[in-house]
């Protein structure tokens, strides 16, 4: 593996740095390439924690409705300007494991969930700070790594017992859900319009009979530079960049009836090379005159469904176009396949190889569909279909940047608001699960008897750095606020939880500041594994660099 770090689980290592040799009878033996350096035990756990820490640090101050964003300079000089911590951390260039390994922890929670990238990245930063305390106080790491597993189950058996209920029906309760998840997003965007549109396009696609399943691949997205960014919509329907196959087609159709071909509104060609041999312009005239009967037959048959649209995957002939132009027909050709399979999920049409067995149940409905330039580019919009299984999101921003970011944003929001559909499980915001958390993993922990209590306590006080970066980025007394906390818990205000706007400790549940269940439990399981693997590792090998043909020594 030339050129990158090698860990390994070796035992019985001694905290030293070393070369890549060993002693037989007084003589060294070279076992790896010269130039090779090895950490192992204290100084391999230490030098690996260290950089995990680091990648936490770097995206630490993010976290919450006031996080700060960060600016990220590429060595082509081009900038992202962010505060989404999965974004931060896919741009950083990271070159040590142990860093790396974090960077899968915000990799692997954005991927299953869509949101708590960050959180996940800082407890994990925070749960190796703790693992550090527990080696100063002599307890092995596999000591730890029990310890933290069984924090970790019992965590997710706290937090299921904080959650409630949800239904799709429950309109208000997903749009606090969609709202909580871009509260730090960027100020200047449309959030509260957004989280409409997320709630909005999920519980179209959603599929409630066979189970709750929501699909984000019915969901698409198309974003615009141009126009004001209150100008984005959700279309019940499908938006293609794509224009009519020829300009004298009609540019609206109402009540649209949609047929989906999956082949050429063309003559077929042969499959072996042939010759005609046309000795006379009345011969030219019957062979013209025979191709264009063809296609005229296939224009009637498409009349006779009762279409009045149609989009093709493959060609349209300029003949056939004049003649579904002439019949008031509105044709797209060249469509894709996705597309195509996005339409029919959407209009309910039948994607058909054949024109001339179509029956009426093989048509698609919708409102309208239209040709519309936008800016300076055409689309086809296929609107207000009565019960699509497909939508389209168009995104207007006046640069590159701010769609991009609405993006984003936006598919945070839509994640969460399918996590909590296919769940129907939410808990607080606002810090007051991992306060929650803290203080029964405390009484847990006076529950064990061997060394893994210690690590069980570490865990608890781990999980505390969640509200107290909330409060501190949030310009607030970290110390004050976790006092204020852990008294309101104490209590019995299990949704207690930080209005990061006013200093004082609320009822999260009732200001509506709601997360999925599966966001909290996905990020102490991403963070429990990623600690867990860092520290069991005791011995780090970096290969040296080969050197090129003809490099001089030195």
């Amino acid at each position: 593996m030339e050129g990158y770090f090698i860990a390994a689980n070796i035992t019985g290592a001694k905290g030293e740095a070393s070369s890549a040799s060993g002693q037989m009878g007084g003589i060294p033996v070279l076992i790896m390439r010269e130039g090779t350096r090895r950490s192992r035990g204290k100084d391999a756990q230490s030098m690996n924690i260290t950089a995990a820490k680091a990648v936490a640090d770097a995206v630490r101050t993010t976290l919450g409705p006031k996080g700060m964003d960060k600016m990220l300079v590429d060595s082509m000089g081009d900038v992202v300007i962010t505060g989404d911590g999965a974004t931060i951390l896919k741009e950083m260039d990271i070159e040590h494991p142990a860093a790396k390994m974090m960077v899968e922890v915000a990799k692997t929670q954005d991927e299953e969930v869509g949101d708590g990238t960050t959180t996940a990245v800082i407890l994990a930063g925070e749960l190796l700070s703790k693992a550090e305390e527990l080696f100063d106080m002599g307890v092995h790491p596999t000591v730890i790594e029990k310890g933290y597993r069984l924090a970790e189950d019992r965590s997710k058996e706290i937090l299921e017992s904080l959650a409630k209920s949800v239904s799709p029906e429950q309109e208000d309760i997903l749009l606090n859900i969609a709202s909580t998840a871009i509260k730090g997003k960027e100020d200047h965007l449309p959030k509260a319009k957004l989280a409409q549109i997320a709630v909005n396009a999920i519980r179209a696609v959603a599929d409630i009979s066979d189970g709750r399943k929501a699909d984000l691949n019915e969901i698409k997205i198309e974003k615009i530079e141009g126009k004001g960014i209150e100008d984005s919509e959700l279309v019940r329907g499908v938006v293609l960049d794509k224009e009519r196959a020829s300009i004298n087609m009609p540019r609206k159709v109402d009540d649209a009836r949609i047929l989906l071909l999956n082949k050429a509104i063309d003559i077929k060609k042969t499959e072996t090379k042939s010759k005609i041999d046309i000795a006379t312009p009345e011969q030219m005239m019957l062979f013209l005159s025979q191709e264009e009967n063809l296609l005229e037959g296939m224009v009637r048959q498409i009349e006779k469904s009762g279409a009045n649209v149609v989009f093709c995957s493959k060609g349209v002939a300029d003949i056939a176009s004049d003649y579904l132009a002439k019949s008031k027909i509105l044709a797209v050709k060249s469509v894709s396949e996705k597309d195509m399979e996005m339409l029919s999920r959407a209009t309910d049409a039948k994607i058909l190889t054949e024109i001339e067995t179509v029956s009426d149940s093989d048509i698609g409905k919708a409102c309208t569909v239209e040709e519309k330039k936008i800016v300076d580019k055409k689309f086809i919009f296929v609107r207000d279909c009565s019960n699509p299984k497909s939508v389209s999101v168009l995104l207007h921003g006046g640069t590159k940047h701010v769609v991009e970011s609405m993006e984003i944003t936006l598919n945070d929001a839509l994640r969460v608001v399918s996590t909590v559909i296919e769940d129907g499980k939410y808990v607080a915001g606002g810090g007051s699960p991992e306060v929650e958390v803290e203080l029964r993993l405390r009484e847990y922990a006076a529950s064990l008897t061997g060394r893994e209590q210690l690590a069980v306590y570490k865990f608890a006080e781990a999980i505390d750095i969640i509200p107290k970066t909330l409060a501190e980025n949030g310009g607030l007394d970290s110390l004050d606020i976790l006092i204020k906390l852990r008294s309101q818990h104490e209590k019995g205000n299990r949704d207690a939880g930080i209005d990061i706007y006013t200093g004082n400790v609320v009822n999260m549940a009732d200001m509506g500041i709601i997360e999925p269940l599966r966001v909290k439990l996905q990020a102490i399981n991403s963070a429990t594994e990623a600690a867990s693997m860092i520290l069991r590792i005791d011995d780090v090998i970096a290969a040296g660099k080969e050197k090129l043909p003809g490099t001089p020594p030195g």
